[in-house]
């Protein structure tokens, strides 16, 4: 199944008595105020086999397709995105036709993804992250029908999830999310130059803050919680109640996951919070756990331990509070620098197949 996002790209503009401030030839665009352009960073699904991946599809409106297409593009799971005119009347449209109005097309994305690395909830929260789901007609300087904010599916299964985000997104807003949730009636592909146009115009106008893209991974605490110490000691084994939450340390070369390097990622015994990824370990030819650095900074935290007449920096997990290892300044310079030792005993493993079950499909792409 495929998603598709609907989007104009400043053909209207407040103030020039309706003109086509973006123009309508493959020429170029300019418009009376352009946003943030086109990120410069990788393109995380650049690197991603979906060749065996079971597709999905979905259209979503959402103002200028030149930005939304840009944004959503790089977010991990989506495999392709093109850019078309939907839910109008009449066949065929052209970008003239369209910025017109009088035909009632949106401006939209057409998205096709994994919904084993991004399911549709968590493709639909980032779509809303980028517009203003309570604006009329109108999306950043774009006015006009053909810019209304949409979200149009092609099976019926989708419609309780779109509504579950929605009433959750209406949650954050004091005015009614005017969002259209609709079944797809049309979708017609647009012009060759509007394809892929911040690719080709990294210069081009984008009401879309496509800097969202590089803000690095957030794991919440509130959805972990620390169990008593007397539930810790039925749940753990004895070796992992010592370490975590005695402070003590496991043997060099005879723990769990001192040379596991499969995909996954690696959480707090006790909350189950995350904490590093597999991506991140390397071999420090130590015996222990070693990673470069952790999938969220704020997910440890640091104490001086002057144990053992020595004077180093205890790592400790953020809401389980528990003993976790250690970090030196001898990692590998080429990364951070740093060289996080960890006790096997207070993570578990969780492989990259499992995470999506698990809960932690949102942190596939700092594994993928």
């Amino acid at each position: 199944m495929l998603l598709l996002f609907t989007a104009a790209c400043g053909s209207r503009m407040p103030g020039n008595g309706g003109s086509d401030s973006a123009g309508a030839t493959a020429a170029g665009v300019t418009a009376a105020s352009a946003g943030p352009t086109t990120t410069r960073s990788p393109n995380p699904n650049d690197k991603v086999d979906y060749s065996q991946s079971h597709l999905q599809t979905i259209y979503l409106a959402g103002g200028c397709f030149w930005g939304i297409e840009a944004y959503v593009s790089r977010i991990y799971g989506v495999q392709d995105v093109t850019v078309g005119y939907a839910n109008g009347t009449g066949a065929d449209p052209t970008y003239d036709d369209v910025v017109q109005g009088d035909r009632g097309f949106a401006e939209t994305a057409e998205v096709k993804y994994d919904p084993d690395r991004l399911p549709l909830a968590d493709l639909l929260t980032d779509f809303f992250k980028v517009i203003n789901p309570t604006s009329v007609n109108r999306q950043g300087n774009d006015a006009g029908i053909n810019y209304r904010t949409g979200i149009y599916y092609k099976q019926d299964s989708d419609l309780p999830v779109i509504n579950a985000v929605v009433a959750k997104e209406q949650a954050k807003y004091t005015k009614k999310i005017v969002t259209e949730v609709l079944p797809l009636t049309n979708y017609y592909l647009a012009e060759d130059y509007h394809q892929d146009y911040l690719e080709k115009n990294p210069d081009g106008y984008c009401h879309v803050d496509l800097s969202i893209l590089d803000e690095p991974v957030k794991v919440d605490p509130a959805e972990y919680a620390r169990p008593s110490d007397e539930e810790l000691k039925k749940k753990l084994t004895d070796i992992q109640y010592k370490v975590a939450v005695l402070n003590d340390t496991e043997a060099a070369y005879s723990n769990e996951y001192w040379n596991t390097f499969d995909p996954g990622i690696y959480v707090d015994v006790t909350t189950g919070e995350p904490l590093f990824s597999s991506s991140d370990k390397y071999d420090a030819g130590c015996g222990w756990p070693s990673f470069t650095k952790p999938i969220d900074p704020d997910v440890v935290t640091y104490d001086e331990d002057t144990s053992y007449n020595m004077v180093r920096t205890e790592v400790r997990s953020r809401v389980g509070n528990v003993h976790i290892g250690h970090v030196f300044d001898d990692g590998p310079k080429e990364s951070t620098g740093k060289r996080y030792c960890i006790n096997s005993a207070s993570i578990r493993f969780v492989p990259l197949d499992d995470m999506q079950k698990e809960g932690y499909g949102y942190l596939r792409s700092v594994v993928d």
